[in-house]
């Protein structure tokens, strides 16, 4: 257990974070997976749905919550399945 008052305050904050986090990376990991479906099934809104991913992984990088290099290789893993020929 924290014995100082800084020690307190930073678990405190920690914890603040992680939550947020997870419900960062949980919608990136929601967006991705809707996106994947829209390419899977070459629906009419598949581009709309890579683009709101490609957002949300671009907002989470920005945030902190997810390496670069991984929101590059999923970014251009939908944009490979995207513009792949049909």
């Amino acid at each position: 257990m924290a014995n100082t008052r800084s020690a307190r305050k930073r678990i405190k904050q920690n914890e603040r974070r992680r939550l947020r986090n997870r419900a960062v990376r949980s919608a990136v990991r929601g967006s991705v997976k809707s996106a994947r479906e829209a390419l899977a099934g070459k629906s009419a809104d598949s581009a709309t749905a890579v683009h709101e991913a490609i957002r949300a992984l671009d907002r989470a990088v920005t945030q902190g919550i997810i390496h670069r290099n991984t929101a590059a290789r999923r970014k251009s893993s939908l944009a490979r399945k995207l513009n792949a020929p049909a």
